[in-house]
C-alpha cells in the first residue's frame, strides 16, 4: 500500500437527499481509499492512500459558513483505517467539530476509535460499527483486513461503558452467506448493549461486481446460479428478497428489543 499526502479544496459534502439510514446532513472523509480492502466495497482497488494534510484547516473555514447539522465521519472510507495511527487527522477533526459544536455520525470498522473516547464523551455524536458476518471465515474471505467481529462488537460494548452513543451495522448483508446468521448478529448486537441494528442489502455495481463474483466463483461457486437470478441484470437484488430481508431484520430486532433504525 503506498501513502501520499495531498491538500484539498473542499472537505465537507453537503448529502442532498433525506439521509434515513444514518441520518446525515453532511459528510467528511479524512483519508481518500481505504487499507481495510473489503473486497465488496469499491476502494479495495485501490492500492494508494491519500491522506488530506491540510482537513481541518479547510474545514474550520468551511464549518464558518454552513448550517449546523450532523456531519457524517467515513462515509466513504474507513476514518479509523491504520494510517489514522500516525496522522491522527480523524482526531483533530473531531477537535474541530467540538469547538464548532457540530453534532457528528462516525461509521467505522475499528477498535481504535476507541483511543478518542476522552473527546468523544464531549461530543454531540453517534458511532456505528460495522460487521458483515459473526464468522471469522466468511470475514477472511470479504474483509481480509479488517478486526475480527468480536473485537468490534467488543468495541460498541465499550463505547455504550462510556455512556456514548453506538449502534451496529449489518451492511452490507450477503445473499445466501449471512442468512443463516441473521438471528446470532442481532442477538450479539443486543448482548453488547448496542442502540439499534442498521442493515442493508448488498449492491454490485462495476468492477466490484467482477471482483466479488471472482470470490463467490472461487468459495461458493454453488452460489454463482442465485446470485444471477437474484440480481437480473440489476445492480439491487430483487424486490421481493430486499422486502422479506428486511422483514426477518425487523422480526429478530422485535424480539431482541432493539430498533433497527436510528430513532435517536
Amino acid at each position: 500500500m503506498d501513502y501520499k499526502t495531498i491538500n484539498c479544496d473542499s472537505v465537507v459534502k453537503k448529502i442532498t437527499k433525506k439521509d434515513s439510514l444514518f441520518h446525515g446532513n453532511y459528510c467528511v472523509d479524512p483519508y481518500q481509499n481505504c487499507e481495510f480492502g473489503c473486497h465488496y466495497c469499491d476502494s479495495s482497488f485501490e492500492k494508494t492512500i491519500y491522506v488530506k494534510a491540510n482537513v481541518v484547516d479547510i474545514l474550520k473555514k468551511e464549518l464558518e459558513h454552513i448550517k449546523n447539522g450532523r456531519i457524517i465521519i467515513g462515509s466513504v472510507h474507513d476514518p479509523y483505517q491504520n494510517t489514522e495511527k500516525k496522522f491522527k487527522l480523524t482526531r483533530t477533526i473531531l477537535e474541530t467539530l467540538k469547538q464548532f459544536n457540530f453534532p457528528c455520525h462516525i461509521l467505522t470498522k475499528s477498535p481504535l476509535i476507541l483511543r478518542d473516547i476522552d473527546i468523544l464523551s464531549q461530543l454531540e455524536c453517534m458511532i456505528t460499527v460495522s460487521i458483515s458476518s459473526l464468522d471469522d471465515q466468511v470475514v477472511r474471505i470479504f474483509e481480509p483486513e479488517v478486526p475480527s467481529p468480536n473485537d468490534r462488537l467488543q468495541t460498541v460494548q465499550a463505547l455504550r461503558t462510556q455512556g456514548i452513543t453506538a449502534g451496529v451495522a449489518l451492511i452490507p448483508i450477503l445473499p445466501y452467506i449471512v442468512e443463516s446468521e441473521v438471528e446470532s448478529i442481532v442477538k450479539a448486537a443486543r448482548s453488547v448493549d448496542a442502540q439499534y441494528l442498521l442493515h442493508k442489502h448488498l449492491e454490485l455495481k462495476g468492477d466490484q461486481e467482477r471482483l466479488f463474483r471472482n470470490l463467490i466463483k472461487a468459495h461458493y461457486p454453488h452460489l454463482l446460479p442465485k446470485y444471477d437470478a437474484l440480481y437480473d441484470n440489476d445492480f439491487n437484488p430483487r424486490k421481493e428478497y430486499i422486502q422479506e430481508l428486511n422483514n426477518t431484520l425487523s422480526g429478530y430486532c422485535k424480539k431482541f428489543k432493539i430498533s433497527d433504525k436510528i430513532t435517536i
